[in-house]
């Protein structure tokens, strides 16, 4: 009887609190600000500003710190959160189950990724579990630069696993990765012999431009010895592509990934140099916040990556 008369009471206290203004809280917690809260909601930041104030009011306690750079909950605001958060999640997958049950996978997935990764990785594995469901939608942000995934309001990237945020889960999609250094047979003909890192500065070497908008220094291992070297050179560019096409034209040196070169040594358009001084690197990897709540499109497409990683590492 006593627990009957507890429940009864969450219920009318939970009931008297508008819905809006809980999903507000939630959301504000769980993306860290009102304007990546307001894009994952569809909603203006400043309603979303009324609703948790209004919900303060009702509560009679102050559930954020507001300042003009940076929201954060307080004491109070982070227990009650710490309540929501599991009941939430568990009402999501009441309904979803229950919702499978009768529908097919919907719903959109928006990922942010490098446009090599995109190419190379992403769009073959996504175009194949398209074909299984056939009613789930993709939306792809392709970019050089590392962005913050939940405030761009994205459901996961995709990027290098060196670059993957420590707080995020991630999952190997691609196999390991290589940079090299190439060049066409006519630019090496003549030029003067490339033994170690340091030979490149008697060399025209294609510059990449990162998003940070720094030349990006080419990066060497042997043996245990890393050696990092700022390369010079008469041509800058930002797209791997154009470094590619800019040794095939035989302009100089350019340091790109053997997948995106594999066609072109192939068939002698161009050649490697340095070879056992770039190895093999960890991959790429999709990835996503923790203790995000996702719904049954995205959890699907998680397993299916995670099965053909497994795939990828049988015998």
């Amino acid at each position: 009887m006593a627990e009957a008369t507890r429940n009864d009471e969450i219920i009318r206290t939970v009931s008297s609190l508008p819905p809006g203004e809980l999903a507000a809280f939630l959301a504000v917690s769980e993306h860290g600000g009102f304007r990546a809260a307001s894009r994952m909601l569809g909603q203006t930041p400043s309603a979303l500003s009324h609703a948790v104030a209004g919900l303060e009011r009702r509560l009679k306690v102050k559930l954020f710190h507001r300042s003009t750079r940076n929201v954060s909950l307080t004491e109070p605001g982070r227990r009650l959160a710490q309540r929501l958060m599991p009941a939430l999640s568990e009402i999501g997958l009441a309904v979803e189950e229950l919702h499978e049950q009768s529908t097919s996978l919907s719903g959109l997935i928006r990922i942010n990724c490098d446009a090599n990764a995109a190419e190379q990785v992403l769009m073959p594995l996504l175009t194949r579990f398209m074909k299984l469901q056939p009613t789930m939608r993709f939306e792809i942000r392709s970019e050089g630069r590392l962005v913050d995934i939940a405030e761009g309001g994205y459901d996961c990237g995709v990027r290098a696993a060196e670059l993957v945020p420590d707080e995020m889960v991630a999952i190997a999609i691609g196999p390991d990765q290589q940079h090299i250094v190439v060049a066409s047979p006519a630019y090496l003909d003549g030029a003067p012999a490339i033994k170690i890192p340091s030979d490149l500065s008697l060399h025209q070497c294609v510059q990449l431009r990162m998003a940070s908008g720094s030349i990006y220094r080419w990066e060497f291992q042997r043996r245990g010895e890393d050696v990092v070297v700022t390369t010079p050179g008469n041509l800058v560019v930002d797209q791997s592509r154009l470094l590619l096409a800019a040794a095939l034209d035989g302009i100089g040196l350019a340091y790109v990934t053997r997948w995106m070169a594999a066609d072109a040594l192939a068939n002698g358009k161009l050649q490697q140099v340095l070879d056992d001084w770039t190895p093999p690197y960890p991959g790429l990897c999709l990835y996503y916040p923790r203790h995000r709540h996702f719904g049954s499109g995205m959890r699907a497409f998680l397993n299916f990556l995670k099965a053909e990683g497994s795939l990828r590492a049988a015998p």
